[in-house]
């Protein structure tokens, strides 16, 4: 069994910086595919970013300011969010599942707002 675990998620000013952390406990290796989702109220939820074997993806709104990185050692993978803007205000998720695999595990989502 898999379990994820967010932290730093919170309030951040227009243009400000905040660093997502997700800890994963259980059998995670290097062949799954780590990401960050977020889904806002009424929406579906959406890939902002994710990573397998160094090669990284992003959604086209947070290129250039979102950085996702992975340490397979440590089981973790973060998100480092610059330039924040206020349609980044969502509910963040880690998500990690076994590429070609049927497992697709989840954490509990941490909270980001972007608002003056």
């Amino acid at each position: 069994q898999v379990r994820l675990v967010e932290s730093g998620g919170g309030l951040v000013q227009p243009g400000g910086s905040l660093r997502l952390s997700c800890a994963a406990s259980g059998s995670i290796f290097s062949f799954y595919v780590m990401g960050w989702y977020r889904q806002t109220p009424g929406k579906q939820r959406e890939l902002v970013a994710d990573i397998i074997s160094g090669s990284t993806n992003y959604v086209d709104s947070v290129k250039g300011r979102f950085t996702i990185s992975r340490d397979n050692a440590k089981n973790t993978v973060t998100l480092q969010m610059n330039s924040l803007k206020p349609e980044d205000t969502a509910v963040y998720f880690c998500n990690a599942y076994p590429r070609g695999g049927s497992a697709n595990y989840w954490g509990q989502g941490t909270q980001v707002t972007v608002s003056s």
